[in-house]
């Protein structure tokens, strides 16, 4: 028995949040656990939430409908070492879900890669809230599960991308052209049975890549959204053009004092403004239409999200040092037609292999 830490919510109030929204929470919740997850309830499960949003209280609401045996801790009911003594208790396969209106802090424990070194499965839900009202609404969405889609057509994708010579992206007007092969393109569909880690950041839908020689990009594109020194969605206007030049911002069209705050920054610390990941965002529930302000959460959108800056945990590049790279900013394509040579691959918001 866990008196204080499982204390239960006795109100049905989500704030902002209708029943029915935390009902269709209970149900993706549920499909997360059950096939991309594969938790058995043989296995222990800790909850680690906290109450500052709606989205929280909810999220935290349609979890205990589906993990009525785990622990559920308050995180800002408790001290962190009572959180830090609760992962101690679990064993490898069990589970860990963090419920976060911004992010946990435990000093110098890393939540997530700390809790993956003891094999533990993760789930995690952060920055929730920079998601209020209607937003609220389109996170939960954005939580379905539908393994045919995600793992027939993010497979097929990374097939496509891994044997490909060259790519291109059409933003209405603009072609950025991948003048060379591609990164073995990585998958973030909810399929970890090739990977060492089971769970990480939800929702989920993306396949990404980058250009083996960098500077083998060059074009046009043109941007809708991108993400700003609060690492929130920002939408200008109208579209901003960015003109790359051997894999490097060389202009800027119509851009906006944000963007150029965020240009000078990567310019300050880094030189000049490296075009780096190419992003496969599968997830239907967002759209250019159908937004939420955590750039994060935003970046699974269905369509073309690109990298700019010399940061890239995933693949090492000769020319640039990770020890000087230091900034990785997601901006959003105006996503018109995306070409694998010369196939289409993508139209009017939807994947085609």
């Amino acid at each position: 028995m866990y008196p204080i830490d499982n204390q239960k919510i006795t109100t049905q109030s989500f704030g902002a949040i209708a029943n029915a929204s935390v009902d269709m929470a209970q149900k993706h919740l549920h499909d997360i656990l059950s096939i991309a997850i594969e938790h058995a309830p043989s296995h222990a499960a800790v909850v680690v939430f906290d109450t500052r949003c709606d989205l929280a209280v909810a999220l935290t609401e349609a979890y205990r409908r589906c993990l009525p045996t785990a622990r559920f801790i308050d995180f800002d009911a408790v001290t962190p070492d009572t959180v830090l003594a609760a992962f101690a208790t679990l064993a490898a396969g069990d589970l860990v879900i963090l419920i976060q209106s911004t992010n946990f802090r435990l000093e110098a424990f890393r939540l997530r890669v700390e809790l993956f070194k003891r094999s533990l499965k993760v789930v995690e839900h952060p920055h929730l809230s920079r998601m209020p009202g209607p937003q609220a609404d389109h996170y939960i969405e954005s939580l379905a599960y539908d393994p045919a889609y995600y793992r027939d057509v993010g497979t097929a994708l990374k097939a496509r991308i891994d044997r490909a010579r060259s790519g291109v992206v059409d933003s209405g007007g603009e072609r950025l052209v991948f003048g060379a092969p591609f990164e073995s393109a990585k998958l973030n569909i909810g399929d970890y049975s090739e990977m060492n880690n089971v769970g990480g950041q939800f929702p989920i839908g993306e396949v990404f890549t980058e250009s083996q020689d960098l500077e083998a990009v060059n074009g046009r594109v043109r941007i809708f959204v991108f993400g700003d020194t609060s690492f929130r969605v920002n939408k200008p206007e109208q579209a901003i053009t960015l003109v790359v030049t051997k894999g490097r911002v060389s202009e800027v069209i119509d851009s906006t004092p944000d963007f150029d705050q965020v240009l000078d920054k990567i310019r300050a610390d880094e030189g000049e403004v490296w075009l780096r990941e190419l992003g496969f965002g599968m997830n239907r529930a967002f759209s250019r239409e159908r937004m939420v302000d955590d750039i994060g959460t935003y970046e699974r959108m269905c369509g073309i999200h690109l990298s700019l800056g010399a940061k890239h945990g995933v693949y090492s590049k000769p020319n640039i040092r990770r020890t000087t790279a230091r900034y990785h900013i997601d901006v959003f394509a105006v996503t018109e037609a995306v070409y694998l040579d010369d196939e289409l691959v993508y139209r009017d918001g939807a994947w085609r292999v």
